[in-house]
């Protein structure tokens, strides 16, 4: 899974990346859109795993992964620039979801761009850009496919070209294209374009130190940017949860409580990552290793066998499966199979957030 993580210049949406993936040290440069982009691979805490873990003591613990992005910072205008659209678009195109961190906080000694704290007309400019960009892409592919329908005569440029002037109608009337609904068919052919406004959008105020523990409130407060689909809004102090980031382990939960901050930013923003992407994770333990592992939801136990290895998933015989917090109780796989809730699943299974599961294959 791949984050982006993007906003006004001056959002703090660099300090959120740190506080994410504890870096201290990164291209400023890229920050302010003007170079590549900062990376970095996180590890999903996941307390199943740690319990995991415990119980195969002599295995190799295996996180799942999340990679997260700090994409340059935008303002008015600032796609159509020769020379950023290309760079900061392509970066923007090769990722699952987008943080979009928006400024709530006050500091007098860093102004805003915009020269005014307003978290819905800054999320309304990312949002315009983005769908101005994707207007770009549509006009010039439909004016190509123009042509090539009444030389061609060909069914498959026909059914493209009314894919792609749906999104267009849509994004004239101001509609991301995420809001729409596609067949099979219309996914299939849209999908190598990576509009930007159809990507799953996570919202992130990002509020000074005294707003730290009104999270309810401003989630009422703020719910209309998170309607429509694949939407999402929530609320942290991106200054704060980076200095927690560079404190010892034992020491940040001590001063997490002390500031009213119920969750880490990670934790909080992986589990809306996940909801909103449609993930879940399930597990594969054993002596030599625990894992977690990625996986839609609604996957077949075959198809998810082949997250693991191609081989698993062409020899596929059945799937062992426990929920994780039966093998918890119950301590043991042997136990587990002795009161009757372990398990034979066959490859059309649709596998659960918590799943425990040894494949069974032969090739």
């Amino acid at each position: 899974m791949r984050i982006g993580i993007i906003g006004l210049d001056q959002s703090g949406k660099t300090t959120l990346f740190q506080a994410l993936t504890h870096a201290s040290a990164i291209d400023e440069s890229a920050g302010r859109g003007k170079q590549g982009a900062n990376l970095s691979i996180v590890k999903v805490p996941d307390t199943r795993l740690d319990r995991l873990h415990e119980l195969f003591s002599t295995a190799k613990k295996v996180q799942a992964t999340i990679e997260y992005v700090d994409i340059g910072g935008l303002s008015k205008g600032s796609t159509q620039r020769q020379g950023f659209q290309e760079q900061f678009l392509a970066n923007v195109r090769s990722v699952d979801a987008v943080v979009c961190v928006l400024r709530k906080f006050e500091e007098d000694l860093v102004p805003h761009p915009e020269g005014s704290i307003d978290v819905s007309r800054d999320l309304t400019i990312i949002e315009e850009e983005f769908l101005l960009s994707d207007l770009a892409i549509l006009e010039n592919r439909i004016s190509k496919l123009e042509k090539d329908v009444k030389k061609l005569k060909d069914e498959g440029i026909k059914r493209e070209l009314a894919a792609l002037q749906k999104c267009s109608q849509a994004l004239e009337a101001e509609t991301p294209l995420r809001a729409l609904e596609y067949s099979e068919e219309e996914a299939r052919l849209l999908r190598g374009f990576q509009f930007l406004t159809n990507k799953p959008i996570l919202i992130v105020l990002n509020v000074g130190e005294d707003e730290i523990s009104q999270e309810s409130q401003l989630a009422t407060e703020y719910a209309s940017l998170a309607s429509g689909a694949n939407r999402v809004v929530l609320s942290l102090s991106a200054k704060l949860e980076s200095e927690i980031a560079q404190l010892p382990d034992d020491e940040r939960e001590i001063f997490q409580e002390e500031l009213g901050i119920k969750e880490p930013a990670l934790n909080k923003m992986i589990r809306h990552s996940y909801d909103l992407l449609g993930l879940i994770p399930f597990f594969t333990a054993g002596e030599k290793e625990v894992r977690a592992w990625t996986i839609r939801k609604q996957t077949r136990a075959q198809n998810a066998a082949g997250e693991i290895h191609s081989d698993l998933e062409r020899g596929f015989i059945r799937a062992e499966v426990v929920q994780f917090e039966q093998l918890s109780e119950l301590t043991s796989f042997a136990k587990c199979k002795e009161k009757g809730v372990l398990r034979l699943e066959g490859k059309d299974y649709i596998v659960q957030d918590g799943d425990v599961i040894t494949f069974r294959f032969n090739v």
